[in-house]
């Protein structure tokens, strides 16, 4: 069986990391939330050897990411755990959670509930790291984002383009601060918040 593969995490996995390294010495673990086909999990761990990644996602996703992992022959990545954003999360501390392309796929409930998971999860001063498209004042930033919002709303009516101002609003609620909101490759956004109090 092949191993799934996805272009865009091709195309974004180098930028990405430009910038998480900087931001990620200082840790030891990550836990990447809904790790999609393994590329972006093997990609960082393969460059941040000090680093121990842990992969997570819905089961059906996991025969896919322990092939990338497989494959790598990485140490410092682990297998995946199943994590259901309706679920509780099968983790109870971390210093650092990243997420790349999924505030837009789930439904508005589940973007809530991972917030919500987060203020128990992500310790004080840990950080919270989210790659994507959002919207800024109810307005796309680009014509191909108001595309792919109408591709997503498509396929799932509960998906599509998060307003930037819900996010924050919800982070906040998570006891998150907005340490960044960088523009990456093709519309996209790299947001990173530090957990400031329990």
């Amino acid at each position: 069986m092949n191993k799934p593969h996805s272009q865009s995490c091709d195309n974004n996995k180098q930028p990405i990391l430009d910038k998480l390294k900087p931001l990620l010495t200082s840790f030891q673990d990550v836990v990447e939330i809904g790790s999609g086909t393994g590329q972006h999990a093997v990609h960082f761990a393969n460059a941040l050897p000090d680093l121990t990644w842990h992969t997570t996602d819905l089961t059906v996703n996991h025969q896919g990411i322990k092939q990338w992992i497989n494959d790598s022959g990485l140490s410092n990545i682990k297998p995946p755990l199943c994590l259901d954003l309706s679920k509780p999360w099968p983790i109870s501390q971390c210093d650092v959670i990243y997420t790349a392309n999924t505030l837009h796929i789930v439904s508005a409930e589940l973007v809530t509930a991972f917030f919500a998971a987060i203020k128990n999860t992500v310790n004080i001063n840990g950080l919270v790291i989210i790659y994507g498209p959002f919207n800024y004042a109810s307005k796309f930033t680009s014509d191909s984002n108001r595309q792919f919002d109408s591709w997503l709303k498509d396929r799932d009516s509960n998906s599509g383009i998060r307003d930037i101002e819900w996010i924050t609003e919800l982070a906040a609620k998570a006891n998150l601060h907005l340490l960044d909101d960088e523009q990456m490759p093709a519309n996209n956004r790299l947001l990173t918040f530090r957990k400031v109090i329990d």
